[in-house]
């Protein structure tokens, strides 16, 4: 099977624009740069505003720059367009990364949402992967977790949270699910979700679990009771009538892996790893990269179609 795209030149000019420095700096970036003065407060004032910390924090992730690499690159464009205004040093952009409070830019669509969710690792620091296969995984080998809920028909990224990697990936679904205000109705996971307080946080937003049960998975909730039937249960003894493949097919499961394709395409643009050393920098590190993909993925989306062979 192959796939053809039906709005290859917008899809072409839409990546193109990715690239483009007009499309991340904008006036409206320009003309909240600075923060005017603010007399009679005691201590010092911010002078950058949240939004150039986040743009210059941006920019590092899209063209894989260092900090100062980032200053000077930004001030090379800034001289040339006759933009007076300062920029931010590297230590400025360490301090108030840690604070800063990002939103997840999602387009809105109306109608209830399938979210598909997972985790992926991102390294902090270690040794290369040559070394890690000759010699094995060192103890200073450090590692986050980043767990992701994927809007499955587009492709954004609806939640995300960041995590040290010794959390499990069922710990974080509810505070996932919370991020997502608009209706969702159904939640795909794979088994690592299998958990009590997943279908306990799915059922709370009235959504449908798709989560596949484990091997040898035993009935939670009996039929001979009053209460209302588990969906854990309702998958599992499909599963035992039609089987797990059948069962995957008819319940829309395979779209789950939409959530790897993004995550593939994440570490695609920004690689796998993360520059920051605190946690608190590092969780947000992610979230940019993270809004940053949405707009990306809202600006250049493929129209493709299946060709059989």
């Amino acid at each position: 099977m192959s796939y053809r795209i039906r709005n290859w030149s917008e899809y072409n000019a839409g990546l193109r624009q990715r690239g483009s420095l007009t499309f991340w700096i904008d006036e409206s970036v320009l003309e909240t740069w600075i923060i005017p003065k603010l007399s009679g407060k005691p201590g010092a004032s911010v002078f950058y505003s949240d939004l150039a910390i986040t743009t210059m924090i941006t920019l590092k992730s899209i063209y894989g720059l260092a900090g100062r690499q980032c200053q000077g690159f930004l001030e090379s464009i800034f001289v040339p367009m006759e933009i007076d205004l300062l920029v931010p040093d590297h230590s400025t952009l360490s301090r108030r990364l840690g604070r800063l409070s990002v939103a997840l830019p999602v387009l809105p669509k109306g109608e209830a949402k399938h979210v598909v969710v997972d985790s992926t690792g991102v390294k902090v620091y270690g040794e290369g992967e040559w070394k890690t296969r000759q010699h094995g995984i060192s103890k200073r080998r450090t590692w986050r977790k980043l767990h992701l809920g994927v809007d499955e028909q587009t492709g954004e990224i609806l939640a995300a949270m960041v995590t040290t990697n010794d959390v499990g990936d069922g710990q974080m679904l509810s505070d996932l699910l919370d991020q997502i205000e608009d209706e969702i109705e159904q939640v795909s996971a794979d088994g690592a979700y299998d958990q009590n307080q997943c279908y306990d946080a799915i059922r709370e937003r009235k959504a449908r679990a798709t989560i596949p049960p484990r091997r040898g998975a035993k009935i939670w909730h009996h039929g001979n009771r009053k209460t209302e039937r588990h969906n854990r249960d309702e998958n599992l003894r499909r599963v035992r009538k039609v089987g797990r493949r059948a069962w995957k097919q008819e319940s829309n499961y395979h779209r789950r892996s939409l959530s790897e394709t993004t995550m593939f395409l994440f570490k695609t643009i920004f690689g796998s790893s993360v520059r920051s050393r605190k946690f608190d920098n590092q969780a947000v590190e992610l979230f940019i990269k993270c809004a940053a993909l949405n707009r990306m993925i809202q600006v250049a989306k493929p129209d493709s179609y299946r060709v059989e062979a």
